[in-house]
């Protein structure tokens, strides 16, 4: 099945793989539930980036390792980065909250 990776893809794979199309910068889930983007350290809410792919990385054995990595563009700069957030158990809530705005994903036009 294409876009999920198996149990033995690793993140830095799956990061290496989105940088190649494109998405090298990074965003990160703040304290506050808010993103922050690393290319123009502007915060805003999660459902206003535009997320172009999403994938999942199960942790068969280990709970740290329940990963979501979401390809997505500032809304202010238009930067494309990934962000990376726990679900499950190891999530925190803001992550979840996240994970909640992030199931709507919209192809790249031209694709």
């Amino acid at each position: 099945m294409s876009g999920v990776p198996s149990d033995n893809t690793t993140l830095l794979e799956v990061l290496d793989e989105l940088a190649a199309k494109g998405f090298g910068g990074s965003l990160w889930v703040t304290d506050s539930g808010t993103l922050r983007c690393e290319g123009c350290s502007a915060e805003f809410e999660p459902s206003e980036v535009v997320v172009r792919e999403l994938r999942r990385l199960e942790g068969a054995s280990d709970p740290d390792d329940m990963l979501a990595v979401v390809a997505v563009e500032c809304p202010v700069c238009a930067m494309k980065g990934t962000v990376v957030l726990h679900f499950g158990p190891e999530a925190t809530s803001e992550e979840m909250e996240a994970l909640t705005h992030f199931q709507q994903v919209v192809p790249p036009t031209g694709s």
